[in-house]
Parts: C-alpha cells; sequence; structure tokens
C-alpha cells in the first residue's frame, strides 16, 4: 500500500542529493577531457566584418533561437529545484534560448511535484524539452506517462535520457536495458512531439547513433565525457563500498564530447545534433557547433549561477553570447553557418 509513496519519496530525494552533491562536491572528471582542447581557431586579424552585423541566431527542431545555447536537462521535483528552473526558464525567455529540464520520473511517481517542472508560463516561447529516462520504458512507463511529461511542460520535444554506467552505480538503480531499440522506435511513431536522445555525460558512439536514428530519434545530444561525471555523483550517494569503489573507478569513463560530435555527423550529415559535456563557455560552444554540432548544451555553469540568483544567470548567458560572438568576429565569419564550414577550426595534434 505505501510501495508508491516510498518510490516516489525515494526519487524525490535522489533529486535534492543531485542538486547538493553538484554544488558542493568535486563531482568532475579529470583524467578525461572533452576533447575541444585538441582544436584550435585560425585567428583573422582582417574580418572585414562591422562586429555589429554578426548574427549567432539558428533553427533548431524547427524553432528559432536567439543564441545556439541549451540548458541542459537539469532538475526538478523538489522546492529548491523549482526556484532553479523558474530562473533559467526566465533567462532562456529573455535570451530566446533553449531549455530542458531534469527527468520528470518523480513527477509522474508524485504529481503534487510537477509544478517544479511546468516552466513555461515563465518561458512562452523557449524551445522546452521534456526529460524520461529510457531505461524506465522497461519499468512499465510507455506512451502515456511520456505523453504526461510532456504535457506538464507543454514541451517541444522528449528527451530520452540514456544512461547504464549511472544506473550500475545509483543505489536501486534500474538496470534492465534490454530491447529498449525497439521500444524506443515505437514510442518515436506514436509520440507527437520529436525524441531526442542523450546520454549523462558518457557520451553516444556512432554506432548507437545510427542504431537510435534508425528507430527515428530526431535529435542527438551527445553528452559527451570529460564534465559532470554522474558515476563520482552516484559514488557520492552510495550506501556501500561497492557502490563507492565503482563510482570511484568509473569516474573518467566515456567518450570524449569532441569525438562524439565528429564521428556521428560522419555517419549523419543531417541529424539535428547537440553537443554537450563539459562545455565551459562560448569558446567551446563554437569549437562544437565547428566540429558539426547545431546547437551546445551547459548544465553545471547555468545550476551554479541558478542557485545564486537570476541576475547571476543572466550575466551568464550575456558572457557566453559574447564569447561565441567574439570567436565568429576573430574567425572573419559573420554567421554560424559560415563558421560551420568556414575551416576555421583546425586541430592541433
Amino acid at each position: 500500500m505505501n510501495a508508491p509513496t516510498n518510490i516516489s519519496a525515494q526519487t524525490q530525494n535522489r533529486k535534492a542529493d543531485h542538486i547538493r552533491i553538484c554544488l558542493e562536491e568535486d563531482v568532475q572528471s579529470h583524467q578525461i577531457t572533452n576533447g575541444l582542447e585538441r582544436y584550435r581557431f585560425t585567428h583573422s586579424c582582417l574580418p572585414e566584418l562591422n562586429h555589429n552585423d554578426i548574427d549567432i541566431s539558428t533553427t533548431f527542431l524547427a524553432k528559432h533561437l536567439g543564441a545556439p545555447l541549451l540548458i541542459s536537462s537539469m532538475t526538478g521535483g523538489t522546492e529548491q529545484a523549482a526556484i532553479i528552473n523558474q530562473r533559467l526558464a526566465q533567462v532562456a525567455q529573455h535570451y530566446k534560448i533553449a531549455m530542458g529540464v531534469g527527468s520528470q520520473r518523480v513527477a509522474v511517481e508524485k504529481p503534487q511535484v510537477a509544478d517544479t517542472f511546468a516552466v513555461r508560463k515563465y518561458a512562452p516561447d523557449v524551445l522546452l524539452f521534456a526529460n524520461l529516462g529510457a531505461v524506465q520504458l522497461n519499468y512499465k512507463y510507455g506512451l502515456n506517462e511520456c505523453l504526461r511529461v510532456v504535457d506538464i511542460l507543454e514541451a517541444d520535444a522528449l528527451i530520452l535520457h540514456i544512461n547504464p554506467l549511472q544506473e550500475c552505480i545509483q543505489p536501486k538503480g534500474d538496470t534492465n536495458f534490454r530491447d529498449l531499440i525497439d521500444k524506443i522506435s515505437d514510442l518515436c511513431d506514436k509520440l507527437p512531439v520529436p525524441v531526442i536522445a542523450k546520454e549523462v555525460g558518457n557520451g553516444i558512439s556512432a554506432a548507437i547513433a545510427s542504431k537510435l536514428i534508425a528507430a527515428g530519434v530526431a535529435a542527438i545530444d551527445v553528452a559527451g565525457a570529460g564534465g559532470t561525471s554522474w558515476a563520482k555523483v552516484e559514488s557520492k550517494r552510495a550506501e556501500n563500498p561497492l557502490q563507492r569503489r565503482l563510482g570511484r573507478t568509473f569516474a573518467d569513463w566515456g567518450l570524449p564530447t569532441a569525438e562524439c560530435i565528429t564521428t556521428i555527423r560522419a555517419i549523419a550529415p543531417n541529424v539535428p545534433l547537440i553537443a554537450s559535456g563539459g562545455l565551459r563557455h562560448g569558446l567551446d560552444v563554437a569549437a562544437a557547433i565547428a566540429l558539426g554540432a547545431d546547437i551546445a548544451g551547459l548544465a553545471m555553469p547555468f545550476l551554479q549561477a541558478a542557485a545564486t540568483s537570476e541576475t547571476a544567470v543572466a550575466e551568464l548567458a550575456e558572457v557566453l553570447i559574447a564569447e561565441i560572438t567574439t570567436v565568429l568576429f576573430c574567425t572573419g565569419n559573420a554567421t554560424l553557418y559560415q563558421l560551420k564550414h568556414s575551416g576555421s577550426l583546425q586541430r592541433i595534434e
């Protein structure tokens, strides 16, 4: 009788733990990087441009964005998360950038916290992504639950996050990943909004991306290694020595973000592609786009800013936009399209 309540309480507590650990603990990868340091832009000392004419707007999944930025999926389900999401959504609306929320499983299990995700009222024009774990399709979730989380957010698309390593280490993790590709394909056929496949910091290989695209996924978020390590996050929540050991052992597991971008783009030239995983500033964003991504997502920098104030989030957005614009100006490119096709980014090793 009490099982559903207990499960939802566990999920909500996990959400709170994740915010606290990410803000207070060192959970970054150290032995592996996002791979972007292996590339360098060719500086143009004569860009032949008026800085004021540079345009970093773009379109993703048929929606206009003022900048190629995604506030990556982070949180929801707690009082603190509600404040964070509100601040992020208001800034996303102001700058016309995309936003995803954290896993909405808690909102399915505990409908009274659904409002912590419901940010459309703060961001009426923003490209918004709902979010559920793909593995939940093997744990009695289906089309109805996916429709529910899309409706809560009034979302433009649904992220299915794929996180086998995190589930291996997470206390009471869901580890039955059998036959998921068929269930993802069925969902893509039936869901009225696009489905985005996203890792959570260990990367998506070209081979897996190819299977996901064939299944009907509309976009890929590579979420490569080099940033927040969810193995380390879960090791901080470990309930026994084995989980702690696994989290430390696999802290630097995964495919670097740059490698994911280049290998996926090589086999799928036209799939909408999001670069995320260890991106920290606008120079990283510009490099990811020059490698072939369409937009770029950042999570930890936005989480840290949102935990402080809405002003801090706005200041971060301003800096990112200025950094991206500076890259275009100093490489002689007026638009993101020109940057992507200019050959301005060179591998240095």
